[in-house]
């Protein structure tokens, strides 16, 4: 369910990081777990704990695909560099330049999305 890159979920960054740090940082195999059927890496094996007490907290939403393509209808991959946290949710997107533009309708997009997803999973 969850985009993954060769099995690993977010290109190998640790999700927790984005709530904790406030910035993407990379994960090491040596602090992973499989969920949804992805391999996730954590910085330190608190973060692993922190993820493992409540994955669905810190994944990202909609599969970590890029937020402005399924508030659209469609799929593209997120990226970890371009990325919001959102009343607690996390989301990723294309590049910087899809971020600007989602940011400037983020709460209708979201909405939008929401509206999307899963069902945006069938088109693929």
């Amino acid at each position: 369910m969850f985009h993954a890159q060769e099995g690993l979920a977010i290109g190998g960054y640790d999700t927790v990081a984005f709530f904790i740090d406030h910035r993407p940082v990379l994960g090491h195999s040596d602090h992973a777990v499989m969920w949804k059927g992805a391999v996730w890496q954590f910085v330190s094996s608190e973060n692993l704990r922190r993820f493992e007490s409540n994955p669905r907290a810190y994944a990202p939403m909609f599969g970590g695909y890029c937020s402005y393509a399924v508030s659209q209808g469609y799929l593209m991959s997120g990226s970890p560099q371009s990325w919001e946290i959102v009343d607690g949710d996390l989301f990723l997107l294309y590049n910087s330049s899809v971020q600007n533009v989602w940011r400037n309708e983020m709460s209708e997009l979201i909405e939008m999305g929401r509206g999307n997803w899963p069902n945006v999973l069938r088109h693929e």
